[in-house]
């Protein structure tokens, strides 16, 4: 947030687009996906004992789930990554 506050208020500096396109990018995709899909599934998955019924059908759904949303949050991040350090460069 602070950094499109920072290029909003100076927008003459390094490639506004890109450092705003790297902060949304990090904001959705890694802080967003985080809290909107895998704390819940994580926080859904520790309610459930290892020896519960359906425990290993919920595990199988969980990593399947977990770990796509986990790739997207890998992308924004690296989108974001590159989208800063060419601004920087711009």
């Amino acid at each position: 947030m602070a950094l499109v506050v920072w290029v909003l208020v100076s927008p003459e500096g390094n490639s506004p687009a890109l450092v705003i396109a790297g902060a949304v990018s990090y904001l959705a995709g890694v802080v967003g996906v985080t809290g909107a899909r895998n704390v819940p599934m994580n926080d859904r998955l520790a309610a459930v004992g290892a020896a519960d019924a359906g425990a290993a059908a919920l595990w199988a759904e969980y990593l399947t789930r977990w770990t796509a949303w986990n790739h997207v949050r890998t992308v924004a991040s690296l989108a974001a990554g590159v989208a800063l350090t060419v601004a920087l460069t711009v």
